[in-house]
């Protein structure tokens, strides 16, 4: 029997429950067939917390997440608190809130095409089929967080917005690091991108992450400026394995990645900490779709994002790649045989709710596991 972990549920927002639902589904068949020993706890995050205690995350969902070796996330937010509540207490807070006491750096962006969605894409099919690139982007420093920063009068009567762009070694090591150590598990090719030509923080970045690939010699590392690499991921995607870049970079160029897929609700996410004496990371894993709240209650949310987010969780987190593989080839496996939420429908397939995708998906693991 595997040893047992705790997982942290934050179902949050709109169709946050109804995805994590079939998510907890998937754990429970895992932990039923003796491939995983996984507890969840569950508790509020979001518009949710809000409701029932004031604020987006409560202290002791904090505690809660510090506690567990992984936490998942639903969603968060909805137009029920857009207006009516000041910034601070947004349901987004609590998940910045979350990123931050969790000190998680590194944010983990695969885009993938499925086979049998090749053709949602807006690119050639060829281009795409079988297309699995992961972006690490930094995610708690550059020009996000650089001061100074602020809008100021000037003396003739304009204004000047300033937003600083700063990176400090021991930043870029940490994130360099952990897609050195991805690349390792996956194609072995990192490709670094900045702007080194006109930054001198991205000639920081180059710098650095070049010698740190001294210590990854079966990595082959090469070195891309921003602008270049967006244009390349439109004109030749299936160049790339992992991709690290910075914080403003990352936000731009994981957004023109995912759109490569043709389906934005398909796509799972994944943020890391620091690894501790035993090699272990604070992780949370969410989908990167919204709450939805227009769909919510209604079974026709596509929990596939999220089921994927789980499967990243079982891979990075716990080091169950054959597990993560199973979920991965249930995934695409009902997707072969035509089976389609709303957000990905063509015609000629299948449309299925919420749980009629999760029935499918268990049915195609209990039948590759045989």
């Amino acid at each position: 029997m595997p040893a047992s972990k705790k997982i942290l549920f934050l179902a949050g927002d709109g169709i946050g429950p109804e995805v994590m639902a079939q998510v907890r589904r998937v754990m429970d068949w895992l932990n039923q067939t003796g491939r995983t020993a996984f507890e969840v706890e569950d508790a509020l995050v979001g518009g949710a917390a809000y409701d029932a205690q004031g604020t987006p995350l409560h202290d002791d969902t904090v505690a809660l997440a510090l506690a567990a070796d992984a936490v998942l996330l639903g969603a968060v937010g909805g137009p029920k608190w857009d207006a009516s509540l000041p910034f601070e207490l947004k349901p987004e807070r609590g998940l910045l809130r979350l990123r931050k006491d969790l000190e998680l750096f590194a944010n983990l962006r695969p885009a993938m095409v499925f086979d049998a969605l090749a053709e949602a894409s807006t690119l050639k099919t060829e281009l795409v089929s079988g297309l699995d690139v992961m972006i690490v982007r930094e995610l708690t420093g550059g020009v996000y967080f650089g001061q100074p920063r602020g809008i100021s009068a000037l003396p003739n009567g304009e204004r000047r917005g300033v937003n600083t762009q700063v990176y400090d070694t021991h930043e870029i090591v940490r994130v360099a690091k952990v897609a050195f150590d991805l690349a390792g598990k996956r194609g072995k090719r990192l490709c670094s991108v900045e702007k080194a030509n006109v930054m001198e923080s991205g000639l920081l970045w180059r710098e650095e992450v070049t010698k740190l690939g001294a210590d990854y010699p079966e990595i082959a590392l090469s070195h891309m400026y921003a602008d270049n690499c967006a244009m390349q991921l439109v004109r030749q995607p299936k160049q790339f394995d992992v991709i690290v870049t910075d914080n403003l970079f990352g936000d731009i160029l994981s957004d023109c990645a995912a759109m490569l897929t043709g389906s934005l609700g398909m796509l799972p996410s994944a943020s890391l900490g620091a690894a501790d004496a035993a090699g272990n990371r604070r992780a949370m894993y969410e989908p990167v779709h919204g709450s939805a709240p227009d769909i919510a209650g209604q079974d026709k949310a596509n929990p596939l994002a999220t089921i994927l987010s789980f499967s990243m969780m079982l891979r990075y987190s716990f080091d169950l790649a054959e597990e993560a593989d199973l979920v991965d080839n249930a995934v695409r496996g009902v997707l072969a045989k035509g089976l389609r939420t709303g957000d990905i429908f063509q015609p000629g397939k299948t449309l299925v709710g919420t749980t009629g995708m999760g029935d499918a998906l268990l049915a195609e693991m209990a039948q590759l596991a045989n």
